[in-house]
């Protein structure tokens, strides 16, 4: 970056056993070169190296290769969104329809705060060549599986009382993230389209086959 010192700042050693708080702070590093670049481009060994305050060679300690530190910041992402959404639900009351919508908007809410970490979990903003890196086709498919499973058991909540008319709570459930995807992508790219108020609740509504009320 070209704002970025030539030379990085003297990091101090850590203690023994303290390797652990170096891994962390090269995640913290690659998302903090993410938000502000917008770009999984811009996280690089020597751009992390660089922010961290250590050599590169260093970073080999932790990480294999630079895919290897994507794939910790956007399991981080991942578990960030969780969380958020996790705390949105248990302050919804018991309604299993209530539990569904604020989730649904817990999402949308964590894609506006975070659109550069959401655009590499899922805009398609970090795609690593497989050949070419020590992430495997595993670890990637296994990213975001804890969190649809979220929004699966919601659904079938809403079917268990009557709610929902779903007959296919996981496909369902498919069809009602990619909604929410289109909505989070398409309002952070539309910069003037008039949104109809409400277009969440009724997308929502929709997809997960709610009843009326």
């Amino acid at each position: 970056m070209g704002n970025e010192p030539s030379t990085a700042p003297v990091r101090a050693r850590n203690r023994r056993g303290e390797g652990a708080r170096l891994r962390e702070d090269i995640v913290a590093a690659a998302v903090e070169l993410l938000d502000e670049a917008g770009t999984e481009t811009a996280v690089t060994l020597r751009s992390v190296a660089r922010r961290v305050g250590i050599a590169a060679p260093s970073i080999y300690r932790h990480f294999p290769d630079q895919p290897a530190i994507m794939l910790a910041v956007v399991r981080q992402a991942f578990e960030q969104m969780e969380a958020r959404l996790r705390t949105a639900v248990d302050a919804a009351d018991d309604d299993p329809r209530q539990r569904l919508t604020a989730l649904c908007h817990a999402y949308l809410a964590y894609s506006r705060e975070h659109p550069e970490r959401y655009r590499t979990m899922f805009g398609g903003v970090w795609v690593p060549a497989l050949q070419d890196t020590t992430v495997t086709p595993e670890e990637m498919g296994t990213l975001g599986q804890e969190l649809l499973q979220l929004f699966v058991e919601a659904l079938e909540a809403c079917v268990a009382t009557g709610a929902s008319s779903s007959d296919d709570a996981f496909a369902d459930t498919v069809a009602l993230w990619l909604g929410l995807h289109g909505l989070a992508h398409q309002r952070a790219v539309t910069v003037a389209f008039p949104w109809p108020e409400g277009i969440a609740d009724r997308l929502i509504v929709t997809l997960a086959h709610l009843k009326a009320e």
